[in-house]
């Protein structure tokens, strides 16, 4: 085939609008290696139309341009995501400072012991040089790293979120069995659940529950780094259910095993039961604490309780433990004064929600737009509007609500 006459084609598709991705390909493949130039050239002379050469030109370079270098069209999937993240890790991976390293080196004596080192590595503010120093001990003649270096590694690459590096080293520890200790474990426990690698916390905990050593074994601090892990990992009410069944299950396992539970223990049971929907469960070990458990409920099992016992519709409960709490002491928080307030508004005693409103100015917190669009609205509803008016100047006129939040509530109105 002729040049000319692949022109010729070529202007023809091009005439017909690109209606199959293939051709386009096929085009752009075979006039990008066959020098696009003449080939353009030959084709403009084709046209027998010499007013519509400009904009053919025109719309030649616009065409090459924009699918020369494809754009995605909507969000980027999971893959391009994952290998994305891989080359920005890559391209943003910090680079060793050698003579910081050898600083770090030259003040350590020619037969330096594990605590010397350790001493050294506490002060340096690199994790990177701390990583180098610690590779670098491990080839020294008759050097054997213990507790305290494996230590203060682990915590300076977990908390410089090194986590890969990290995982290097604790498998180190692991590999050795005489090597270990409840602050270390608890360590490996803590940076894995905050790298959201639970299999392996999962999996450190389960080595600290096998080992021979009572003082590798877990302790009431290694229950609650789980606790709290789980526990941030719910999203919503099923995904907290899933995992209230694992928080249960280490809990029993705890109490077996002679562990007392300590405030923090109890608190997280009762605020995942009532993520999980679980109020009455919540209450059970709320009426536990201080009789089965030697730890009293403190402000947080209230608010916990208080907040679940709104969402279900329990405002009669609610308001008594909420008055039960200020009877011994206790003030509540923001989000529980929200939750009263806003339950007894849509149960239309709206006096009583009004009193809360002001007795969460006179304690210092801060209601937010949807407590006071709830009362307004339910003011207007089952009273009038003037009444509600009435109450949003008020609350301008003490400060409790900004211009902004003013003119939003009137316009609910």
């Amino acid at each position: 085939m002729t040049i000319s006459a692949k022109n010729a084609i070529f202007i023809t598709f091009l005439r017909r609008g690109y209606s199959s991705n293939v051709i386009r390909s096929s085009i752009i493949s075979h006039h990008l290696n066959k020098k696009c130039d003449n080939s353009y050239n030959l084709a403009l002379t084709q046209m027998t139309i010499s007013a519509k050469n400009a904009n053919f030109k025109t719309f030649l370079q616009r065409w090459y341009s924009s699918y020369v270098v494809r754009r995605p069209i909507g969000p980027p999937s999971r893959s391009l995501r994952r290998r994305m993240r891989k080359r920005f890790i890559a391209a943003t991976k910090p680079v060793l400072d050698e003579s910081q390293f050898e600083r770090a080196v030259s003040k350590l004596p020619p037969r330096f012991s594990p605590e010397e080192l350790h001493n050294v590595m506490v002060l340096e503010d690199d994790p990177l040089v701390c990583l180098e120093l610690f590779n670098w001990a491990s080839k020294q003649h008759r050097f054997r790293h213990n507790e305290l270096t494996y230590h203060v590694t682990i915590k300076k690459l977990g908390a410089a979120q090194m986590y890969q590096e990290m995982d290097d080293v604790v498998n180190q520890v692991l590999g050795v069995p005489s090597m270990g200790s409840e602050v270390l474990y608890n360590s490996m426990i803590y940076y894995f659940t905050e790298a959201r690698k639970l299999t392996r916390a999962v999996i450190i905990f389960k080595h600290m529950k096998d080992n021979k050593k009572l003082s590798c074994r877990p302790t009431i601090r290694t229950y609650n780094i789980l606790f709290a892990a789980l526990l941030s990992r719910g999203k919503n009410s099923y995904v907290n259910h899933m995992y209230m069944e694992t928080i249960r299950c280490l809990f029993k396992q705890m109490v077996d095993d002679g562990i007392e539970p300590d405030i923090f223990s109890l608190n997280s049971m009762i605020k995942g039961y009532v993520l999980s929907l679980h109020v009455n469960d919540a209450l059970r070990i709320f009426h536990q604490m201080g009789v089965v458990y030697e730890c009293p409920p403190n402000s947080f099992s209230y608010d916990y309780l208080i907040h679940g016992l709104c969402a279900q519709g329990r405002t009669k409960n609610a308001r008594e433990l909420c008055i039960q709490m200020k009877n011994k002491g206790f003030v509540p928080s923001s989000k529980s004064y929200n939750s009263v307030v806003n339950a007894l508004a849509l149960e239309g005693e709206v006096e009583e929600a009004v009193k809360y409103l002001w007795e969460m100015s006179d304690n210092k917190r801060l209601a937010d737009f949807i407590t006071y669009r709830t009362v307004i609205d339910e003011l207007c509803r089952q009273r009038s509007v003037r009444e509600a008016r009435c109450l949003l100047e008020d609350l301008q006129n003490k400060g409790l609500i900004d211009e902004l939040t003013y003119r939003r509530l009137l316009d609910e109105l």
